[in-house]
C-alpha cells in the first residue's frame, strides 16, 4: 500500500535539516550514489511509497510476518530506505544518495528472546550473497549472538561495507550494542542540529562515527499515511552514514569496502591524527563532502581492513585513553558539553576542526533485546 501525496505530512523535506548542513546539493553535483546498491536489513521496504518508486529492487524475506520483502510491517525499513535513496517525489523524504538503489532484506527484529535475533543472521548472509555493496543494519540488541557474529564475518569476507546503529539507550543503561559492537561493523551514533551528541545515542567503544539522528521525520506506521516528528535515533543516523558511504563509493567505483570505510571514517576530521576515538562520537561526524568536494581522504591499501586490530581504526581495543573532558553523567547536558569541549568550544561538528577523545571502556554482557530506534 503506497502513500498518496496528499496524505503526506506538510513539507516534511523542510525538516531534513542535515541536508543543508552536509551540503547535499553541492555534493549531488559530483555524486548521487549512482551504481551503488544498499541492502537494508530491516522490517521490509514499501516500494510503492512515492519517494521510493523505481528505487527498490526485488529483495529477500526472512520475517515471520505475512508478506514479502516489499511489505513493511511497521514502517521502519521504508523510512531507512528513503533516508538513503529517496527521490523526494510526492513530498516524501529526500535521500542523501538518491542515485543509489535499495535491496530490501526483511527480517523479524522485534521478537528477540533469550539472546536470539530470530532471522537477522540469515538476512545478513543473504545480503552478503547479493550484489549490494553496503549493508545497512538499523537494528540491534544488548547481547552477543554467535550466529549473527558469524554472519557479519561472512559478509565482511564477501567484501561488504557494514554499518549499524549504536543504540538509543545512551541516557539509560547504555550497554554495548550488537551488531554495531562487532569489529567488522562501523557503529554509528547520533548528533543533533547543533552538532551535539543526542542524549539517547548509545556510546562506548562500539561507536565508530556519528551522523544526524535527532529531529529526523519518519513514517509513523506501516500504513504510510503520515510522517511523525521526533528523533530518528541511531537508526536514522546509520541510514545517513550508509548514504554517505554510497556517495563516496559511487565517485570511486574502483575502490573496495576497505578503502571506502577508510575514507568515510578518515574524513571526519577531529581525532584522526592520533587515531584516538571518543566514546561519544567515535572518530567524528561523517562528512562525505570533504572527499567529494575537497578531495580529501586516503583510500590506502585495498587488502588491509580499515577496522580490526590490524587496521587503521580499531574500536575493539580493551583500553582507551580518556580526555580531560570527562563527563560526570550520561545525560543530555553532560553529553552536549562533552561534544562542545571536544570540538574546542564549537559544538557544530560539521565545521569544527577537531574532536578530542573522551573514551571509556564498557563491559559486555547479555541483556534483553532492544530495537535500535528511540521509543
Amino acid at each position: 500500500m503506497g502513500a498518496a501525496p496528499a496524505a503526506v505530512a506538510e513539507d516534511v523535506q523542510s525538516k531534513q535539516w542535515y541536508l543543508d548542513a552536509m551540503q547535499a546539493e553541492q555534493m549531488w553535483k559530483v555524486s548521487k550514489g549512482e551504481g551503488i546498491k544498499v541492502a537494508v536489513v530491516d522490517s521490509g521496504v514499501n516500494a510503492s511509497a512515492p519517494s521510493l518508486r523505481g528505487q527498490v529492487l526485488a529483495g529477500k524475506d526472512f520475517a515471520a510476518e505475512a508478506g514479502d520483502a516489499h511489505d513493511d510491517y511497521n514502517g521502519h525499513g521504508t523510512t531507512m530506505a528513503e533516508l538513503i535513496a529517496g527521490t523526494g517525489k510526492g513530498g516524501g523524504l529526500k535521500g542523501l544518495a538518491p542515485g543509489a538503489k535499495i535491496l530490501p532484506v526483511r527480517t523479524s527484529l522485534a521478537n528477540g528472546k533469550e539472546g536470539k535475533y530470530d532471522t537477522a543472521d540469515k538476512a545478513v548472509r543473504a545480503a552478503a550473497d547479493s550484489d549490494a555493496q553496503i549493508i545497512n543494519m538499523s537494528f540491534g540488541g544488548e547481547f552477543f549472538d554467535a550466529a549473527l557474529k558469524e554472519a557479519i564475518e561472512y559478509a565482511a569476507g564477501k567484501g561488504k561495507l557494514l554499518l549499524a546503529g549504536s543504540g538509543n539507550d545512551g541516557a539509560g543503561r547504555n550497554r554495548p550494542f550488537y551488531p554495531a559492537a562487532y569489529p567488522q561493523v562501523i557503529g554509528v551514533g547520533s548528533v543533533d542540529q547543533q552538532g551535539e551528541v543526542s542524549k539517547f545515542s548509545g556510546h562506548g567503544n562500539h561507536v565508530s562515527v556519528v551522523a544526524p539522528g535527532s529531529d529526523i521525520p519518519r513514517w509513523c506506521d506501516k500504513n504510510l499515511k503520515n510522517y511523525c516528528d521526533g528523533d530518528g535515533g541511531t537508526s536514522a543516523a546509520t541510514a545517513i552514514a550508509s548514504a554517505s558511504a554510497a556517495l563516496i563509493w559511487s565517485k570511486h567505483q574502483d575502490w573496495n569496502a576497505n578503502q571506502v570505510a577508510r575514507v568515510l571514517v578518515g574524513t571526519t576530521d577531529g581525532v584522526m591524527e592520533n587515531r584516538n576515538p571518543s566514546k561519544y562520537v567515535g572518530y567524528g561526524a561523517v562528512r562525505p563532502r570533504l572527499n567529494l568536494l575537497d578531495g580529501k581522504g586516503e583510500p590506502g591499501n585495498p587488502k588491509q581492513p580499515a577496522f580490526l586490530s590490524n587496521g587503521d581504526f580499531d574500536t575493539s581495543k580493551a583500553a582507551y585513553a580518556e580526555s580531560a573532558a570527562k563527563p560526570g553523567k550520561a545525560d543530555a547536558g553532560s553529553q552536549g558539553e562533552t561534544a562542545k569541549a571536544a570540538s574546542g568550544g564549537n559544538s557544530t561538528l560539521w565545521t569544527s576542526l577537531g574532536i578530542a577523545a573522551a573514551v571509556i571502556v564498557l563491559g559486555g554482557g547479555a541483556f534483553a533485546f532492544l530495537r535500535a530506534r528511540r521509543g
